[in-house]
């Protein structure tokens, strides 16, 4: 998992602001190939009080932002019809195949990393 470049779910992010040192690890093991999609953004800024925004902006504006376009959203409609994914997971795992990444994720309800090759969890609790 050295080289792969990886989309993280909002579960990481969030996990790591709870204090949850498995997360942090991860972050800190895939600094340079970690990118967070618009909904991950988004997700983990709506559980921020407004004081407390600027950390968290600091630390997601450290990650390229992968943004949700035509074709993201086009393949999103696909995954979301196809699997019965709620809306932003779907978009989630077209955000990451469009742009060649993987999704790190601890969602295996959802996302069975054997069914699943895009997958990785990188740590569970």
């Amino acid at each position: 998992m050295s080289g792969e470049r990886i989309l993280l779910d909002s579960v990481i992010l969030i996990d790591h602001f709870n204090g949850v040192a498995k997360a942090s690890a991860y972050l800190k093991e895939t600094a340079g190939r970690a990118h967070v999609s618009a909904i991950t953004r988004a997700e983990v800024l709506t559980g921020f009080a407004d004081e407390d925004l600027p950390l968290a902006r600091a630390l997601l504006d450290t990650f390229p932002l992968v943004v949700i376009d035509r074709e993201v959203a086009d393949l999103g409609a696909t995954l979301r019809r196809n699997h019965r994914w709620k809306l932003p997971d779907a978009l989630q795992v077209a955000a990451a195949r469009c742009h060649g990444l993987l999704l790190a994720s601890r969602n295996t309800k959802d996302f069975p990393p054997d069914e699943f090759d895009f997958v990785r969890v990188p740590y569970t609790l």
